[in-house]
């Protein structure tokens, strides 16, 4: 666990070259701000996570209830999960939009091409809706 990275991930890194190639401007990591948010654009006042659907429990296809240490990883999980719920409450209370970007979306089986995934932020971020979950198409999406 020690070799898994907390941030320049893969996922992370393809958000950042793409809207960075669009033109936005960015902070990493901001400590300032609950969750210590992936890219913060104070300009829309918003807030990106790339999760990974593994440590954050995304109910896709890359997430698998580990066989071994059921009960230690019941609660590390759960932990993470209730973590994210308050941290993107704490972002919402204090006026910021949050997106949430999941690894599935970008990797897998079902992922979606990088472009599409960088217009929905792109569209996202010109919008005045407070919140986008975006992950890997469902069974019967078109691609």
């Amino acid at each position: 666990m020690a070799a898994v990275r907390g941030s320049d991930t893969r996922p992370e890194m393809l958000l950042r070259r793409g809207l960075h190639a669009r033109g936005f401007r960015f902070r990493l990591h901001d400590k300032r701000l609950p969750g210590r948010p992936d890219l913060v654009l104070p300009k829309y006042r918003a807030a990106v996570f790339a999760n990974g659907c593994f440590w954050h429990g995304h109910g896709c296809d890359l997430f698998r209830w580990p066989a071994t240490r059921a009960e230690f990883w019941q609660a590390k999980i759960g932990g993470n999960r209730a973590r994210d719920a308050a941290n993107l409450a704490a972002l919402g209370a204090a006026g910021w939009r949050v997106a949430v970007v999941w690894e599935c979306a970008i990797k897998g089986r079902h992922r979606r091409p990088v472009e599409e995934v960088i217009d929905s932020l792109d569209r996202w971020l010109h919008s005045d809706a407070l919140f986008l979950d975006l992950a890997g198409r469902q069974a019967g999406e078109p691609a």
